[in-house]
């Protein structure tokens, strides 16, 4: 079996990993992202979305050899001293979602488009995130929370960016050991 390497949220990850696993099942199953969720294993979805250095990606359509030696980051990666994201606390504050199974992905793919366009207007952000479905919302408010959070960020968004809000983040398990480490199976 091949042996991979990778950087997810900080930590890395040293494993070796069935030649067919998907990165989304490598997420999930090995190193405990949770948050990364799989929806239509087709790349159809958008629910599984991740960076894989920097650039959003379908995680179910990428395999986890293909991140050896690659940084991921998953939504989990995103909140930071106890903060949430500027984008997290967007989709938050705008309602942004109901059953809440996409927004991982949306959160995903919105940080990618802001990383592109500073203040991207309905349109752009509409085109912007295509490829990633919501059946619940009707998308205006996933909208609104992208151009909100467009207004709370600085240039070069991305998950090292400075929080402008005091909300604090959820505290999970993960957190307690939060000391970047070397994992080996």
């Amino acid at each position: 079996m091949p042996r991979i390497t990778v950087n997810v949220d900080g930590t890395h990850y040293t494993d070796e990993v069935e030649p067919r696993m998907l990165l989304v099942q490598y997420l999930r199953e090995r190193a405990g992202k949770v948050g990364t969720v799989i929806g239509c294993d087709t790349s159809n979805c958008g629910a599984c979305t991740v960076h894989l250095d920097g650039r959003s990606v379908k995680s179910c359509s990428v395999l986890a050899v293909q991140a050896d030696g690659h940084d991921v980051t998953t939504v989990e990666g995103l909140a930071q001293d106890g903060r949430l994201h500027p984008l997290q606390q967007a989709f938050h504050d705008n309602h942004a979602l109901q059953c809440g199974f996409c927004t991982p992905g949306m959160i995903m793919q919105a940080l990618d488009l802001l990383a592109e366009v500073r203040e991207p207007d309905d349109q752009q952000i509409r085109e912007g995130m295509e490829g990633n479905l919501c059946r619940c919302t009707g998308y205006q408010n996933i909208v609104r929370a992208v151009s909100d959070a467009a207004q709370r960020m600085q240039p070069g968004a991305g998950p090292e960016m400075e929080h402008t809000e005091d909300t604090p983040a959820p505290r999970t398990p993960a957190d307690e050991q939060a000391q970047p480490k070397v994992r080996r199976s």
